[in-house]
């Protein structure tokens, strides 16, 4: 049994979490302790605060009976806020209280997006647009060529967890472009799990999505491979380097 571990802001959208563990269909397990989120605005300050360390440090200490191998922090805003540098600052002390390798989902998109073989992005995302070009700021930071940048322009996570397959499939058509070779979706209070299969089949390219990204980032720490085909293209190849 494999046991990987997830600090989830609020409650939004992560009943994606007990989908994936099915979808998985293997020997995994996939553990949820919530963090405090305070306001929920979609606000560079606020995000900060959504990712300090006491809160981060808080919620390591629900995970520890859980036997987690690795640890995720599930947020993509409460981590590239704190820019390249912090982000990377933000994940050490993670991995230092947890004591297992650690990463967050703002890096899982990086290493996802590598693992596909993607060259060039578009970004759609839920957020104002000023927060969703920060996302885009942090993909180039890495070394991804972001092609387009779509922010919805909702400023709560709960108006983003509120939202079914209609919108999600519209968020990603606005945000698609001609020369992305995928299409990126941000915010782990974005409800994804279940239409990875209709997202691609509709863009006719791969998809990444926040709460995708982050368990397969949790599986990577630990040197797992699962075939999920549900799961998207990123769960239906072999690894192209190992980072």
């Amino acid at each position: 049994m494999t046991a990987l571990g997830f600090l989830y802001p609020g409650h939004f959208a992560e009943d994606d979490y007990p989908r994936i563990e099915q979808l998985l269909g293997s020997d995994i397990r996939v553990d949820l302790v919530h963090t405090e989120t305070g306001e929920d605005d979609c606000r560079v300050d606020v995000l900060r605060k959504t990712g300090a360390p006491q809160r981060l440090a808080a919620g390591v200490e629900g995970l520890r009976l859980t036997g987690a191998e690795a640890v995720l922090w599930a947020s993509t805003g409460g981590s590239f806020v704190y820019g390249w540098e912090g982000a990377h600052a933000q994940v050490r002390a993670l991995a230092q209280a947890a004591g297992t390798p650690a990463s967050s989902t703002s890096f899982a998109f990086v290493h996802a997006v590598r693992e596909i073989g993607a060259r060039r992005v578009a970004v759609a995302a839920t957020y104002p647009q000023g927060i969703a070009d920060l996302f885009a700021g942090f993909l180039g930071a890495a070394g991804t060529e972001v092609v387009a940048v779509h922010g919805a322009g909702l400023t709560t996570a709960a108006e983003a967890g509120g939202w079914g397959a209609d919108e999600v499939l519209a968020l990603a058509r606005e945000g698609d472009h001609a020369d992305a070779d995928a299409v990126l979706l941000p915010g782990t209070a974005l409800h994804t799990a279940a239409h990875l299969t209709a997202l691609e089949k509709a863009l006719a390219k791969p998809v990444l999505t926040a709460n995708q990204v982050t368990v397969w980032e949790a599986l990577r720490l630990v040197d797992r491979r699962v075939n999920a085909p549900a799961l998207g293209t990123l769960f239906r190849r072999e690894p192209l380097v190992q980072v």
